[in-house]
Protein backbone atom coordinates (compact mmCIF):
# COMPACT_ATOMS: atom_id res chain seq x y z
CA UNK A 1 0.00 0.00 0.00
CA UNK A 2 1.39 3.66 -0.78
CA UNK A 3 3.32 6.21 1.70
CA UNK A 4 1.79 8.97 2.91
CA UNK A 5 3.54 11.90 3.76
CA UNK A 6 1.28 14.27 6.27
CA UNK A 7 2.38 18.03 6.15
CA UNK A 8 1.18 20.39 9.02
CA UNK A 9 0.63 23.98 7.22
CA UNK A 10 3.33 26.46 7.32
CA UNK A 11 2.51 28.90 10.57
CA UNK A 12 -0.29 31.18 10.29
CA UNK A 13 -1.69 34.61 11.74
CA UNK A 14 -3.57 32.14 14.62
CA UNK A 15 -0.21 30.42 15.45
CA UNK A 16 1.34 33.64 16.26
CA UNK A 17 -1.59 34.82 17.50
CA UNK A 18 -2.31 32.36 20.03
CA UNK A 19 -6.22 31.90 18.39
CA UNK A 20 -7.43 28.86 18.07
CA UNK A 21 -8.59 29.23 14.08
CA UNK A 22 -10.37 26.12 13.42
CA UNK A 23 -12.80 26.94 10.08
CA UNK A 24 -12.44 30.71 10.87
CA UNK A 25 -12.55 32.27 7.19
CA UNK A 26 -9.29 34.40 6.42
CA UNK A 27 -6.03 32.89 8.26
CA UNK A 28 -3.09 33.45 6.83
CA UNK A 29 0.28 31.96 6.72
CA UNK A 30 2.52 34.89 7.83
CA UNK A 31 5.90 35.75 7.04
CA UNK A 32 7.50 32.62 8.35
CA UNK A 33 4.68 30.74 7.04
CA UNK A 34 5.27 31.53 3.85
CA UNK A 35 8.98 31.05 3.78
CA UNK A 36 8.54 27.56 4.88
CA UNK A 37 6.11 26.75 2.16
CA UNK A 38 8.48 28.43 -0.38
CA UNK A 39 11.08 25.44 1.11
CA UNK A 40 8.72 22.66 0.77
CA UNK A 41 9.50 21.79 -2.18
CA UNK A 42 13.25 21.60 -2.60
CA UNK A 43 12.57 19.22 0.94
CA UNK A 44 10.59 16.81 -1.29
CA UNK A 45 12.62 17.38 -4.86
CA UNK A 46 13.88 13.69 -4.57
CA UNK A 47 10.40 12.04 -3.56
CA UNK A 48 7.99 11.27 -6.49
CA UNK A 49 4.68 12.09 -5.12
CA UNK A 50 1.26 10.87 -7.05
CA UNK A 51 -0.50 13.42 -5.85
CA UNK A 52 -1.46 15.93 -3.07
CA UNK A 53 -4.65 16.31 -1.28
CA UNK A 54 -5.44 19.27 0.86
CA UNK A 55 -7.79 20.85 3.62
CA UNK A 56 -10.20 23.32 1.68
CA UNK A 57 -8.92 25.80 4.48
CA UNK A 58 -7.02 28.97 3.55
CA UNK A 59 -3.67 28.24 5.11
CA UNK A 60 -3.13 24.60 3.82
CA UNK A 61 -3.75 25.85 0.22
CA UNK A 62 -1.58 28.23 0.63
CA UNK A 63 1.54 26.07 2.14
CA UNK A 64 1.31 23.37 -0.70
CA UNK A 65 0.69 26.73 -3.78
CA UNK A 66 4.63 26.42 -3.89
CA UNK A 67 4.65 22.94 -4.27
CA UNK A 68 2.19 23.21 -7.30
CA UNK A 69 3.98 25.65 -8.98
CA UNK A 70 6.99 23.89 -9.14
CA UNK A 71 5.32 20.40 -10.05
CA UNK A 72 2.75 21.43 -12.09
CA UNK A 73 1.58 17.94 -13.42
CA UNK A 74 0.79 16.93 -9.63
CA UNK A 75 -2.88 16.50 -9.61
CA UNK A 76 -4.11 18.54 -6.61
CA UNK A 77 -7.76 17.46 -4.85
CA UNK A 78 -9.21 19.28 -1.54
CA UNK A 79 -10.92 16.54 0.79
CA UNK A 80 -13.43 18.20 3.78
CA UNK A 81 -12.64 15.22 5.79
CA UNK A 82 -9.12 16.55 6.59
CA UNK A 83 -9.69 19.62 7.43
CA UNK A 84 -9.82 21.24 10.88
CA UNK A 85 -11.67 20.10 14.05
CA UNK A 86 -15.20 22.02 13.77
CA UNK A 87 -14.46 23.62 17.26
CA UNK A 88 -17.55 25.53 17.09
CA UNK A 89 -17.83 28.22 19.53
CA UNK A 90 -14.46 28.06 20.14
CA UNK A 91 -13.42 28.88 16.90
CA UNK A 92 -11.61 32.26 16.71
CA UNK A 93 -11.06 32.78 20.84
CA UNK A 94 -7.94 33.15 22.66
CA UNK A 95 -5.96 30.01 23.27
CA UNK A 96 -5.30 31.46 27.16
CA UNK A 97 -8.90 32.09 27.72
CA UNK A 98 -10.00 28.90 26.80
CA UNK A 99 -7.31 27.42 28.93
CA UNK A 100 -9.79 28.45 32.16
CA UNK A 101 -12.48 26.39 30.29
CA UNK A 102 -12.81 23.10 32.74
CA UNK A 103 -13.35 21.52 29.32
CA UNK A 104 -9.83 22.26 28.28
CA UNK A 105 -9.05 19.43 30.65
CA UNK A 106 -10.74 16.87 29.28
CA UNK A 107 -9.97 18.09 25.57
CA UNK A 108 -5.87 17.87 27.09
CA UNK A 109 -6.73 14.68 29.30
CA UNK A 110 -9.74 12.83 28.04
CA UNK A 111 -9.98 13.80 24.30
CA UNK A 112 -11.65 10.71 23.54
CA UNK A 113 -14.80 12.28 25.95
CA UNK A 114 -14.45 16.04 24.61
CA UNK A 115 -17.13 17.59 21.89
CA UNK A 116 -16.58 20.95 21.44
CA UNK A 117 -19.93 23.16 21.86
CA UNK A 118 -21.62 23.87 18.67
CA UNK A 119 -19.04 21.96 16.90
CA UNK A 120 -17.80 18.41 16.60
CA UNK A 121 -16.19 15.77 18.64
CA UNK A 122 -12.14 14.91 18.56
CA UNK A 123 -13.39 11.40 18.00
CA UNK A 124 -15.49 12.40 15.32
CA UNK A 125 -12.89 14.34 13.53
CA UNK A 126 -10.16 11.58 14.04
CA UNK A 127 -12.78 9.02 12.12
CA UNK A 128 -13.14 11.29 9.17
CA UNK A 129 -9.67 12.26 8.98
CA UNK A 130 -8.98 7.96 8.99
CA UNK A 131 -11.50 7.19 6.52
CA UNK A 132 -9.87 9.75 4.08
CA UNK A 133 -6.86 8.09 4.68
CA UNK A 134 -8.14 4.41 4.22
CA UNK A 135 -9.95 5.84 1.37
CA UNK A 136 -7.08 7.67 -0.43
CA UNK A 137 -4.50 4.76 0.47
CA UNK A 138 -6.86 2.35 -2.14
CA UNK A 139 -7.40 5.10 -4.91
CA UNK A 140 -4.12 6.04 -4.94
CA UNK A 141 -2.68 2.26 -4.85
CA UNK A 142 -5.51 1.24 -7.76
CA UNK A 143 -3.68 4.55 -10.19
CA UNK A 144 -0.40 4.41 -9.17
CA UNK A 145 0.79 0.90 -7.61
CA UNK A 146 1.48 0.26 -3.77
CA UNK A 147 5.10 2.12 -3.64
CA UNK A 148 3.39 5.31 -4.37
CA UNK A 149 4.08 8.03 -2.42
CA UNK A 150 0.99 10.36 -2.00
CA UNK A 151 1.07 14.14 0.22
CA UNK A 152 -1.86 15.46 2.50
CA UNK A 153 -1.18 19.01 3.72
CA UNK A 154 -3.71 19.12 6.93
CA UNK A 155 -3.80 20.57 10.61
CA UNK A 156 -2.01 19.57 13.45
CA UNK A 157 -5.30 18.15 15.29
CA UNK A 158 -5.99 15.64 12.25
CA UNK A 159 -2.48 15.01 11.93
CA UNK A 160 -1.84 13.55 15.46
CA UNK A 161 -5.03 11.85 15.34
CA UNK A 162 -3.89 9.34 12.36
CA UNK A 163 -0.41 9.26 13.92
CA UNK A 164 -2.43 7.76 17.15
CA UNK A 165 -4.15 5.37 14.32
CA UNK A 166 -1.34 4.28 12.92
CA UNK A 167 0.59 3.50 16.00
CA UNK A 168 -2.67 1.82 17.41
CA UNK A 169 -3.02 4.41 20.50
CA UNK A 170 -6.22 5.28 21.97
CA UNK A 171 -7.45 8.40 21.33
CA UNK A 172 -6.57 9.32 24.84
CA UNK A 173 -2.78 9.52 23.91
CA UNK A 174 -2.67 11.44 20.82
CA UNK A 175 -2.04 14.92 22.90
CA UNK A 176 0.84 12.94 23.62
CA UNK A 177 2.02 13.57 19.70
CA UNK A 178 3.48 16.74 18.63
CA UNK A 179 4.25 18.15 14.46
CA UNK A 180 5.20 21.51 14.39
CA UNK A 181 4.29 23.78 11.31
CA UNK A 182 5.15 22.58 7.76
CA UNK A 183 6.75 19.21 9.78
CA UNK A 184 6.49 16.36 7.58
CA UNK A 185 4.79 13.15 8.72
CA UNK A 186 5.24 10.28 6.90
CA UNK A 187 3.20 6.85 7.37
CA UNK A 188 4.00 3.51 5.18
CA UNK A 189 1.12 1.49 4.75
CA UNK A 190 0.96 -1.90 4.43
CA UNK A 191 -1.33 -5.05 4.52
CA UNK A 192 -1.22 -5.82 8.10
CA UNK A 193 0.76 -2.97 9.33
CA UNK A 194 1.14 0.72 9.00
CA UNK A 195 4.80 2.37 9.85
CA UNK A 196 5.39 5.66 11.35
CA UNK A 197 8.50 6.92 9.43
CA UNK A 198 9.09 10.26 10.24
CA UNK A 199 7.30 12.77 12.64
CA UNK A 200 7.44 16.08 13.13
CA UNK A 201 10.50 16.05 10.68
CA UNK A 202 11.67 19.66 9.49
CA UNK A 203 14.54 18.81 7.77
CA UNK A 204 15.65 16.50 4.10
CA UNK A 205 13.29 14.22 2.56
CA UNK A 206 14.87 12.11 0.74
CA UNK A 207 14.89 8.75 2.71
CA UNK A 208 11.33 8.71 2.20
CA UNK A 209 11.66 7.90 -1.78
CA UNK A 210 10.80 4.14 -2.20
CA UNK A 211 13.06 1.84 -1.92
CA UNK A 212 13.39 -2.06 -1.67
CA UNK A 213 13.93 -2.56 1.62
CA UNK A 214 10.70 0.03 2.72
CA UNK A 215 8.95 -1.11 6.34
CA UNK A 216 6.49 -3.78 5.21
CA UNK A 217 8.65 -5.12 1.90
CA UNK A 218 8.31 -8.07 4.11
CA UNK A 219 7.96 -9.28 7.37
CA UNK A 220 10.71 -10.43 9.88
CA UNK A 221 10.29 -13.02 12.21
CA UNK A 222 9.39 -11.34 15.70
CA UNK A 223 12.37 -9.47 16.99
CA UNK A 224 14.04 -10.27 13.57
CA UNK A 225 16.11 -7.35 11.47
CA UNK A 226 19.43 -7.01 10.27
CA UNK A 227 21.93 -6.94 12.83
CA UNK A 228 19.54 -8.20 15.37
CA UNK A 229 21.06 -9.85 18.18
Amino acid sequence: MPTLILVRHGRSTANTGGVLAGWTPGVALDARGTAQAAALPGRLRDVPLAAAVTSPLQRCRETLAPLAAARPELPLHTDERIGECHYGDWSGRKLAELGEDPLMAVVQQHPSAAAFPGGESIRAMQARAVDAVREWNGRIEREHGPEAVYLMCSHGDIIKSLVADALGLHLDHFQRIHADPCSVTAIRYTRLRPYLLRLGDTGELAGLAPHEDAPGAGDSAVGGGAGAP
